[in-house]
């Protein structure tokens, strides 16, 4: 699993939880997949386990993960991949607005703005 800690100034169990979900919902983790253990990810990533147990569970309360003892963390069956035709225009928004100089912040107040029209 690939997930990379940045400086940004976020908080890391954001960070981590953030990246999860977002592999979750674009297909690259597929329902029932297996995820690294808490104390695993945490020295792949040089954090705490608190740190990830905590991320865990955040995604475990929204839906995305269910941890069971003795069978680990896992992609909830319930958590499932973005259509790809909203996948697709998402990039194409990503590139639009890296290409425009938008932030990523005001391009989520855009799609604030027109989600409801």
């Amino acid at each position: 699993m690939i997930i990379t800690l940045t400086e940004s100034g976020a908080p890391l169990v954001k960070q981590i939880g953030d990246q999860i979900r977002g592999l979750i919902t674009t297909g690259l983790l597929a329902a029932d997949q297996r995820l690294p253990s808490v104390r695993q990810l945490a020295g792949d990533l040089g954090v705490a386990p608190g740190t990830v147990a905590k991320a865990y569970r955040s995604l475990e309360a929204e839906g995305f993960l269910l941890t069971r003892i003795g069978s680990g963390t896992r992609v909830s069956a319930q958590a499932c991949a973005t259509p790809r035709d909203v996948l697709k225009a998402a990039i194409e928004l990503a590139q639009a607005g890296k290409h425009a100089g938008v932030s990523l912040d005001d391009a989520v107040r855009v799609l604030h703005a027109v989600w409801n029209e």
